[in-house]
């Protein structure tokens, strides 16, 4: 099956590229409603299904940063403020071979299309086993506290949501860390509650396209007795990367 079978768009169609290109640079985040046709979605709901009895749940608290804490700095301090993350996953070699996920990372069209739009040469999946393609899971309760992304981009599908909670929030550009500029002001008052932010509204289907290291960005805590699901397709603008295996043991409770 072709990837056009798969999608709901003509990946090739240049107006297409431009608008989506202009609205990530405007918007910090792009959204294509409708992504994956009707029949890929129901298959790939029950993939998700079939696979969470799979995932390793992984609980820890960390800073907006992603950063250890810094002893010369008090505890309250920005840097150093800590909240939770939970969620649950599984792993690029939890994905059978002829999933129409595998089908739509590894397609050429679908990558010069991400390339386009994000502005980069090329996407080169991880090169270790795990990493390339997730698929995480957030029934009641789990959630992903205020971050900043160590990456430069990140591209999600969402293949179900909960019955409520579950909302991507997020705050365009609260930080500069190409100019070491860490705006810890800006992020006392984002925790304290007093900074406005926008939200993303996701329906199952859609590709999000998201700007997030100088973003910061969270995931609510998720409620009822539906569990969220949401794929993420990982790749790196150099061939030969790998998630460091500290990272892998936290994420995904193994290193291979």
């Amino acid at each position: 099956m072709s990837i056009d079978q798969l999608i709901g768009y003509d990946l090739a169609d240049a107006g297409l590229r431009l608008r989506c290109q202009e609205t990530l640079e405007r918007e910090g985040a792009l959204c294509l409603d409708k992504f994956l046709e009707p029949a890929t979605l129901t298959a790939l709901i029950e993939e998700a299904r079939q696979g969470e009895g799979k995932a390793f749940y992984a609980e820890s608290t960390h800073s907006v940063y992603l950063s250890p804490p810094d002893p010369d700095l008090p505890a309250d301090h920005a840097f150093n403020r800590q909240v939770v993350s939970t969620k649950g996953c599984i792993c690029d070699d939890d994905i059978a071979a002829d999933s129409p996920l595998r089908q739509i990372y590894n397609d050429p069209g679908f990558q010069d299309f991400l390339c386009f739009v994000l502005g980069e040469k090329a996407l080169h999946p991880y090169a270790d086993p795990l990493s390339s393609i997730n698929i995480h899971y957030a029934p009641a309760g789990k959630e992903l506290g205020w971050h900043f992304d160590n990456s430069e981009f990140a591209i999600t599908l969402l293949l179900q949501k909960p019955e409520s909670g579950g909302s991507f929030d997020y705050v365009k550009d609260l930080r500069d860390a190409n100019a070491g500029e860490m705006n810890f002001g800006g992020v006392d008052q984002l925790l304290d509650g007093t900074l406005g932010y926008d939200s993303l509204a996701i329906e199952p289907g859609t590709l999000v396209l998201f700007r997030g290291r100088n973003s910061a960005h969270r995931v609510t805590p998720t409620v009822g007795n539906t569990t969220r699901y949401l794929v993420v397709l990982a790749y790196n603008g150099q061939p030969g990367i790998s998630l460091s295996e500290n990272a892998r043991q936290t994420f995904y409770g193994r290193v291979e």
